[in-house]
């Protein structure tokens, strides 16, 4: 498990100024109408205290903060977001007040960016010391400190983009939410305003979430590297209280490790072993339990076909010059796109006696190239400058251009076989066959597809698959999503419409020849089940 040592371990916080006590005492002053306690204190609870102290104590000769972004990671339940609207109050009126600053907190829609604004109002509304300074309108979602001009909103990451605007305090909400190219512009906005003023900060709030090729992940993982050590930033504050997916899901003791409020009363306990009993027998409630209660951070398909962490092992470098060099027989799987698809050339040689090496190259049409990245949610444009991905010509995968590439592998390695589905291969595979070129067909139905999905899974769990981290690749793969039919074989399919997989539909295939290339037996001869109840399409 991943947790904060320095929450609990009572060790000294820098606050050579006082202001890290100056926001303690403040945010202690107010109340909360939903505490039964006598006067309704805000329950500022010893692990959030200390995150309060960690923010504003320590600080620069010239009374700056230090920590100039904070990502807190926290399971369902632990009142995140009514620790985020104190801190909105403090620095709308409180202490760390800017007269005429601007506080911003963003969510990925209208309903979720509402409930920080409504956490914020209950507080200010049910508190006449407040109201007496502070105007709260509900219809632009907005709370205003008149006297000093300065002011709080609410905003979506699917409305209008908060281009042009200065804000001093950005909090973000359930970032994991934020999909698409309006997440990504509306924090592309917010961001690259923190850095128009001296002294801003980024609070991000959010659960776990899933997939690694977004927005969230790349915040969290930042933060995590910082708190495990391996990255020095004093500017990021990481507050990570996660599970990890080796940890005993059911210990009662990793509930209360990952979740700080749940020593105080929430999240509820009970709540939580009825939620582990569900999760015992549901696969379903079991992904829901891991990811929102204890903050395991999931692979991208709900019905994955590896553990992402295991395919993770395999990520050693292919060392393509010296398979170059010693000829080493390599077998190539292409899967041609449609016009919305990736279009992949993976080469697959024997690595030691039973495993495998793959290497990728992956086609997009080069028009349109930002909108596709929109619409998939990944960055196919720096994908592009760092050579991973190859652009074509035009607003759809020039297939010559892959031919031309073929040609070139085929001129430096040493191919046995280069496999293509028929469907939409027959001219290209064509043409190099006429080249004397080995082409051979290799259909996407399950007689052939099932047993290399079985031989890509037995190298891949078997330790026996090097990939070299490929990022477009890992991507692909955690995509996929898998059918089982009644004899227990596997295909790939996607789990959602705008997901891609042509990367692992083609490392299946060249995995596959490489395996029958060294073995003589063809992969059909691995089937399990009535050959004349698939379809060869």
């Amino acid at each position: 498990m991943l947790v904060p040592a320095w929450i609990n371990d009572g060790s000294e916080i820098p606050d050579p100024f006082g202001f890290g006590e100056r926001a303690v005492s403040w945010l202690r002053r107010l109340k909360h109408p939903k505490n039964p306690a006598r006067g309704h204190p805000f329950q500022l609870d010893p692990w959030q205290e200390r995150i309060v102290r960690r923010l504003y104590g320590p600080r620069n000769p010239d009374g700056t903060r230090v920590v100039r972004r904070l990502v807190l990671l926290l399971p369902r339940g632990n009142r995140k977001t009514s620790l985020c609207a104190a801190l909105t109050l403090l620095h709308l009126m409180g202490p760390e007040r800017i007269p005429g600053g601007l506080v911003v907190s963003a969510a990925s829609a209208h309903e979720q960016a509402r409930e920080l604004f409504q956490e914020a109002s209950l507080i200010v509304e049910n508190d006449q010391r407040l109201l007496k300074y502070l105007s709260v309108r509900d219809y632009t979602s907005s709370i205003t400190f008149t006297k000093q001009r300065s002011r709080y909103v609410a905003v979506a990451a699917d409305g209008k983009v908060l281009h042009g605007k200065t804000p001093n305090v950005v909090i973000t909400d359930e970032l994991h939410a934020w999909e698409g190219s309006a997440g990504r512009k509306q924090w592309e906005a917010l961001d690259s305003a923190l850095v128009k003023v001296p002294n801003t900060l980024m609070i991000v709030a959010t659960t776990a979430g899933r997939g690694q090729e977004n927005l969230a992940w790349q915040t969290v993982d930042y933060a995590m590297k910082v708190q495990r050590g391996e990255i020095d930033d004093p500017s990021t504050l990481p507050v990570i209280f996660a599970a990890e997916k080796e940890d005993d899901w059911r210990s009662e003791d990793l509930w209360f490790a990952v979740n700080p409020g749940m020593a105080h009363g929430y999240p509820d306990l009970a709540s939580y072993r009825d939620k582990a009993r569900k999760a015992i027998l549901s696969p379903a409630d079991r992904e829901s339990f891991l990811q929102y209660n204890l903050n395991v951070w999931l692979d991208h398909s709900a019905t994955p076909f590896v553990d992402m962490a295991v395919y993770d092992q395999g990520r050693f470098a292919v060392d393509l010059e010296d398979l170059e060099a010693r000829q080493v027989p390599c077998w190539l799987g292409v899967d041609l796109s449609s016009n919305t698809d990736l279009t992949a050339v993976v080469a697959a040689w024997r690595d030691g006696d039973d495993g495998f090496a793959v290497y990728p190259w992956f086609f997009c049409p080069e028009d349109n190239l930002r909108r596709r990245a929109d619409r998939d949610d990944v960055p196919y444009p720096a994908w592009a400058d760092e050579g991973l991905i190859i652009p074509t010509p035009g607003n759809v995968v020039d297939f010559r251009a892959v031919e031309d590439h073929i040609r070139e592998i085929c001129a430096r390695f040493n191919v046995r076989e280069i496999a293509f589905d028929p469907h939409l291969a027959r001219n290209t595979l064509n043409t190099l066959l006429d080249e004397g070129l080995p082409a051979v067909e290799m259909r996407q139905g399950w007689v052939t597809m099932a047993p290399a999905v079985k031989e890509l899974e037995r190298a891949i769990v078997g330790g026996r698959f090097r990939h070299g981290g490929h990022p477009i690749l890992r991507w692909n793969f955690d995509n996929v999503a898998v059918e089982t039919d009644k004899a227990g074989n596997r295909m790939f399919h996607k789990g959602r419409s705008r997901d891609r997989i042509d990367g692992a539909v083609a490392c299946a295939m060249a995995v596959a020849r490489a395996a029958a290339g060294e073995t003589g037996v063809s992969s059909y001869d691995t089937f399990e089940g009535d050959l004349d109840d698939w379809s060869f399409a």
